[in-house]
């Protein structure tokens, strides 16, 4: 399954107040692997930019002042992000905003018409009601390293989204025996048509992650897993 991880920065909170989108970042991830393919682009919103926003995310005018318009780049765009899921935090923002822009530029069709759209906020909450489920607080509940993040930024938010996202929905980020095709060789069939099963021990790496999303996990739901009790007193 193809995921598009999204996240917009944006002139202001309101797009019935007219503010407009001017940065817009994606990170994509195919059937629960990051794919290393990304889409950013700064915009030029033709308009200024509100001091509170401003401090959000520190875009000003004049840095995006030789950026493209959003109609510039619209086709590239929505190519990206064709036949995918879009996982956005806190969608709705970031969707009326996008469709706005699309809107703007000429298109007729809504995002929503072109693409199914998950929000993380959402499943966050429901995941861990009552708790907070920023961005920030969900990289601190699974040990997410967000220290680089002094700003916010699109692309950045999205790559954080990404790995928030994989956890959140079941801690493991890759499935992939290409990591190992060195190691493993080629299936060979025999006569019977039975396949050699190539055993792949994990990495103290993929088993660190292990521990350390279980560990999360645990203190999530306020108690160990069986598992883990017999583990320890074993």
């Amino acid at each position: 399954m193809r995921q598009i991880m999204l996240d917009t920065e944006t002139t202001g909170i309101k797009v019935s107040e007219g503010h407009r989108v001017i940065e817009i970042g994606c990170v994509e991830v195919n059937d629960r692997q990051l794919t290393g393919r990304t889409w950013h682009k700064y915009l030029n919103p033709q308009r200024d930019i509100d001091a509170g926003a401003l401090e959000v995310h520190g875009l000003d005018a004049e840095f995006l002042a030789d950026k493209p318009l959003f109609a510039d780049v619209a086709e590239d765009f929505l190519a990206f992000i064709a036949d995918a899921e879009l996982v956005i935090h806190n969608a709705p923002f970031d969707v009326s905003f996008l469709n706005n822009e699309l809107a703007l530029a000429g298109y007729s069709q809504r995002l929503e018409d072109m693409c199914r759209i998950t929000d993380s906020l959402e499943y966050a909450r429901q995941k861990h009601p009552g708790a907070r489920n920023s961005l920030d607080a969900l990289c601190k509940r699974y040990r997410i390293s967000n220290e680089h993040r002094t700003l916010h930024g699109a692309l950045l938010d999205a790559q954080l989204l990404a790995d928030v996202y994989l956890a959140m929905t079941g801690g493991q980020v890759s499935l992939s025996l290409d990591a190992h095709r060195d190691d493993i060789g080629e299936l060979q069939l025999d006569f019977d048509g039975l396949a050699e099963i190539p055993v792949v021990t994990a990495t103290s790496r993929e088993c660190q992650a292990h521990e350390d999303w279980l560990e999360a996990a645990s203190q999530s739901r306020g108690e160990p897993f069986l598992w883990q009790k017999v583990s320890k007193n074993s």
